[in-house]
């Protein structure tokens, strides 16, 4: 479990096919690589994978061909940045949501429209997942908890302040660029309760 606090924005040292569809994965963040323990999960763009070696600089990852289909994983090249947070331990403060590093699915970037020091992005999402958006509810993109501002049928849109531009990949994406998307845990399971929930009158 994650809170969608970005910890690290870390730099892709390399990326190595594994000969079976998938790709062991490096990048290279001293922060957390000091640190890092065998087995441990770090969600990586806000997906949710475990660390298979570390160094002083860098962490590796194995991402297997489902991740790199139903994430943006697979358009990570050398040099790319992604965004890491470590897992939320009990003790640790909750101060994004609760995110669980499962991405629902991929968005697009629609819009950005920059206002002053701050930045209103938009993205396209599919949707079937429009039941899950309220405003002023919550998203994880890039594994970042946001504040949704509008929603719209199939597209949403937060608002950026300048931290969040600086330390994490959206301050440097653009149109058309690809996005993790994970929409809230608990609109997930309320909507689910209410599908099967039968009121008789």
């Amino acid at each position: 479990m994650f809170t969608g606090l970005v910890q690290s924005l870390a730099q892709v040292r390399s990326v190595s096919p594994d000969g079976v569809g998938g790709v062991r994965l490096s990048v290279v963040a001293p922060a957390v690589a000091a640190s890092a323990v065998l087995g441990e999960s770090i969600a990586v763009n806000g997906v949710c994978l475990t660390v298979v070696s570390s160094d002083a600089d860098a962490v590796d990852f194995e991402c297997g061909p489902e991740t790199l289909l139903r994430t943006n994983l697979g358009r990570l090249g050398v040099g790319s940045h992604a965004n890491l947070e470590r897992a939320l331990r009990v003790s640790d403060p909750l101060g994004g949501h609760f995110v669980t590093g499962h991405v629902d699915c991929v968005g697009t970037i629609a819009a950005v429209e920059p206002n002053g020091e701050w930045v209103t992005i938009s993205f396209a999402v599919p949707k079937e997942f429009d039941d899950l958006l309220v405003i002023k509810g919550s998203v994880a993109i890039d594994g970042i908890s946001l504040t949704l501002v509008t929603v719209e049928p199939g597209r949403l849109s937060v608002m950026l302040i300048p931290h969040t531009l600086a330390h994490t990949t959206l301050g440097s994406k653009t149109v058309g660029d690809e996005v993790n998307v994970e929409f809230d845990l608990l609109a997930k399971h309320v909507k689910k309760l209410f599908t099967h929930l039968t009121i008789t009158l």
